[in-house]
């Protein structure tokens, strides 16, 4: 268990379990439409929850470190995306277009916040600047994300034809009622259940990670039932993998490059790294399913879940070797506990 903990992301486990619950008891007929009404609901209360947690304080005392943000900003809306147009626009000769599509959908997303302040944490980076950047990056993202969608997918031709040729602005509006509204709500919230939440970690765990589970199985049932999957072989999960893999190398390389070149220190420079780097499954997911048919969306996905573990085993190692160097981190073992909580929680 131990060594599956340090490797292997046992989120990611359940995440494959769901798939293949998915690919042997699909939901059909009424329990689709019950596991639709389920998604929309789950990712509602994980928006909801997502806002009663961030202190706003705690968003607005980053601001100020401009340069760092600023860095952290172009590195997740400019050159990622710009790095998943050249690589989607060579994969969509050897994979499926949707698979083309989800490789330049995650580019698009904004950045994780827990694993980016806990990679921060265990390395020495600036953990505040860490904070900031990777919760202004989800608020930006919710609005900014189906923006891009709508302009560069039409532009690019990666769109599947069962989304209808662009992203409507229904699309755009289901994104702002299901996502960008509970977040406001919990923020409003937030005074009186703030404290509450800070307490029981347990049941808002629970509503993260199980929201997520619900929305890759709805989708991936989707999938089998559509018949999607069977366009998909090992040759495409091996190229999707590849992809993932060189889209990370080069944004890591390119924003330590570019904060060194810019002068930060090194506690930023890990603030940088790890916030520019990453990318949400947890708004990806549900971005997907309101902005893309429901058919097309378990192969959209796909490349996201892989970058997923993808960006979690490389940031592990890559933290512990900042952390070897003498940048003063904390014991990874603990960095969940320690550093996650204190800084998403803080007020």
């Amino acid at each position: 268990m131990s060594f599956i903990r340090r490797f292997i992301d046992p989120y990611l486990l359940l995440l494959l379990a769901t798939v293949a619950l998915a690919a042997v008891l699909p939901a059909r007929g009424e329990g689709a439409r019950v596991a639709e009404v389920a998604v929309t609901v789950a990712v509602a209360l994980l928006f909801f929850l997502y806002g009663a947690r961030l202190a706003p304080a705690a968003i607005w005392a980053g601001l100020t470190h401009w340069r760092l943000q600023g860095l952290v900003f172009l590195s997740t809306f400019a050159l990622f995306p710009l790095l998943g147009l050249a690589v989607s626009g060579v994969a969509r000769a050897w994979v499926p277009g949707e698979i083309a599509a989800g490789l330049l959908f995650l580019t698009l997303l904004p950045s994780t916040v827990q694993s980016s302040i806990a990679f921060t944490g265990i390395a020495g980076g600036n953990v505040p600047a860490a904070l900031c950047s990777a919760s202004v990056s989800n608020l930006v993202g919710t609005v900014l994300t189906p923006l891009i969608v709508a302009v560069v997918f039409p532009l690019t031709g990666l769109l599947p034809a069962a989304a209808g040729g662009g992203v409507s602005l229904h699309a755009i509006e289901g994104i702002a009622a299901q996502i960008l509204l509970p977040f406001v709500a919990g923020q409003v919230a937030r005074p009186l259940i703030g404290e509450w939440i800070a307490r029981h970690k347990g049941p808002t765990s629970l509503v993260d990670r199980g929201s997520i589970l619900l929305v890759v199985y709805a989708a991936f049932s989707e999938g089998m039932v559509s018949g999607v999957w069977q366009a998909v072989s090992a040759g495409d999960l091996a190229l999707v993998l590849l992809c993932d893999g060189l889209l990370l190398a080069a944004v890591i390389a390119g924003t330590t490059w570019m904060s060194r070149a810019l002068g930060f220190s090194k506690p930023d420079e890990i603030a940088i790294v790890f916030c520019g780097s990453k990318k949400s499954m947890a708004s990806g997911i549900p971005m997907a399913t309101i902005l893309f048919a429901g058919s097309s969306v378990s192969l959209i996905v796909l490349p996201l879940m892989i970058f997923h573990q993808v960006q979690l085993f490389v940031c592990a190692v890559l933290a512990r070797r900042y952390a070897a160097r003498g940048a003063g981190g904390v014991d990874p073992a603990r960095a969940d506990e320690r550093v996650v909580e204190a800084a998403v929680d803080s007020r």
